[in-house]
């Protein structure tokens, strides 16, 4: 008996070591509770904030956008010119490595940038069409020719999906590998991609600022469930949570153990329209959803009055927003009559809604009961959020709604995206216009701020008439952290910056 007291008293110690060890490695571990899981690691064929959030730590592109969001900074180039005409960029490259060891070149940066125009799987091809040629004059330095001046390239270019990847690893890999298991040169590497449940990030020993980085690793955590996260957080499972429910910001606030963080943001909610499908191709019956919707009661139920009121698919803050877009007024009365009008009386529409997502099942709680005003019967199909985007991509829906975060400086990023009729179907909406399409290609182009300020302003006003989507509110980043975590920031873009970030 006393020898196996003995031996489970070491068993006992043993155990209790390694327990404090795990908790002693864990400590410089970050773990984010986040909503969905990603879709990919290969930058080019995505276009969702789930995955560019965490590419813009795993991967790093040639020009950064700062904290405050508002000016570009050197990122993989340490510097560029731009030559007086206009059309050739240089850019030189700082001593960089991928987290495999291998050296970042120009030969890399040409290989991304051609990538991101040509690949046929690429959905950010046309904001990169303005390039024509891109070379690498040395192993430190990308030269860059574009077809005619373009006002957004150099915005263009702070994108995370035109990330500089290795091109050796990619070609010898092949694209669906590395879109599994990437190599990067940012702040972390990927450690493990457990699909449906979490992203394993290491901290990357090549990383060019290496050391300055706090974390040795952060965990992406797929919780679909606002509550969920929230009670997670709470209960000191996690270290912080995205998306804070507006119900639960006032509660959480009153925790000793946690911050609740509001940042500044260029995200929009609007309800997205598929303009394939019958009647919806009709700009009066677009109209009269959009005036069958009573915005102000949404924000103030749904938002608990944190998000204000949209307007125009440029945000508020945002380059170019233009302030006096039209807003139709709330009657349903009038909307059921333009209905009719229409042909579209008794109108029936299939809603996707994103199970779990607090926020998003209350408008479409809402939204059934305004359009039922009118005449229009929602038939509210929850799914998974992970299923909802191939759901737009396939058109398998009439109506939902999802939200939008600016990725660059310039508008001519989300303008190509929803209204330029690209490779995206504009927003997976399937809206079509030859005039807007022309002046989205002609706004890039126009180098006269104030040509261009009028051309993004017509465009806004275009987009409102077309009723290309429904506008439904502009808010900011909540996110919650325990007490402990420092420096758990979003720029108005959504980028995290963490390799800043500390877990004391």
């Amino acid at each position: 008996m006393t020898a196996k007291w003995t031996k489970l008293s070491v068993a006992t110690v043993l155990a209790t070591l390694i327990l404090g060890a795990s908790i002693a490695e864990a400590a410089g571990v970050l773990t984010i509770g986040r909503r969905e899981d990603g879709t990919t690691f290969d930058p080019i064929k995505t276009a969702q904030n789930v995955d560019n959030w965490v590419f813009s730590n795993v991967f790093d592109v040639l020009v950064r956008v700062d904290k405050s969001g508002t000016k570009l900074i050197p990122g993989l180039a340490e510097s560029w010119t731009v030559s007086d005409d206009g059309l050739t960029y240089t850019f030189k490259l700082r001593d960089a490595k991928f987290s495999n060891g291998d050296a970042v070149t120009a030969d890399d940066a040409v290989f991304s940038l051609l990538r991101i125009r040509d690949n046929p799987g690429s959905l950010w091809a046309d904001s990169f069409k303005v390039v024509d040629t891109a070379t690498a004059a040395d192993a430190k330095t990308l030269v860059v020719k574009l077809k005619t001046p373009s006002a957004p390239f150099l915005s263009s270019m702070a994108l995370p999906n035109v990330s500089v990847l290795p091109k050796k690893v990619l070609e010898s890999e092949g694209e669906e590998a590395f879109g599994e298991a990437p190599i990067g040169s940012g702040a972390f590497a990927v450690k493990e991609w457990r699909r449906g449940d979490r992203v394993i990030l290491e901290k990357n020993p090549n990383y060019w600022d290496a050391a300055n980085v706090s974390l040795d690793g952060v965990e992406w955590i797929s919780i679909p469930d606002d509550n969920t996260r929230m009670l997670k957080v709470q209960a000191g499972e996690l270290d912080t949570a995205l998306f804070v429910p507006f119900s639960r910001v006032a509660e959480l606030k009153k925790d000793a153990n946690l911050k609740v963080v509001s940042d500044p943001s260029t995200r929009e909610d609007h309800l997205l329209i598929n303009h394939s499908h019958g009647l919806l191709g009709k700009k009066e019956v677009r109209q009269a959803l959009d005036m069958a919707i009573d915005k102000k009661a949404i924000v103030d139920a749904v938002t608990f009055g944190i998000g204000e009121v949209a307007y125009s698919y440029i945000p508020k803050g945002a380059l170019y927003h233009y302030a006096d877009n039209l807003q139709r007024p709330y009657d349903p009365e009038k909307a059921k009559a333009m209905l009719a009008a229409a042909g579209a009386s008794d109108l029936k529409l299939n809603y996707v809604v994103n199970a779990g997502n607090e926020a998003d099942e209350q408008i479409a709680v809402l939204m059934q009961q305004m359009l039922a005003k009118a005449g229009v019967t929602l038939d509210l199909q929850k799914v998974d959020p992970s299923q909802s985007w191939n759901m737009l991509i396939d058109g398998s829906y009439d109506l939902s709604v999802m939200y939008w975060t600016n990725d660059i400086l310039d508008p001519d990023q989300k303008t190509t995206f929803v209204l330029g009729d690209d490779s995206n179907m504009n927003y997976m909406t399937r809206y079509k216009s030859q005039p807007v399409k022309d002046l989205v290609a002609a706004a890039r182009v126009e180098m006269d701020p104030k040509k261009r300020e009028q051309m993004y302003i017509d465009l806004q006003k275009m987009a409102k008439d077309d009723v290309n989507w429904i506008d439904l509110y502009y808010s900011p980043y909540i996110n919650v952290t325990r007490a402990n975590i420092e420096n758990f920031d979003q720029n108005p873009l959504g980028r995290f910056f963490l390799e800043e970030t500390k877990k004391n």
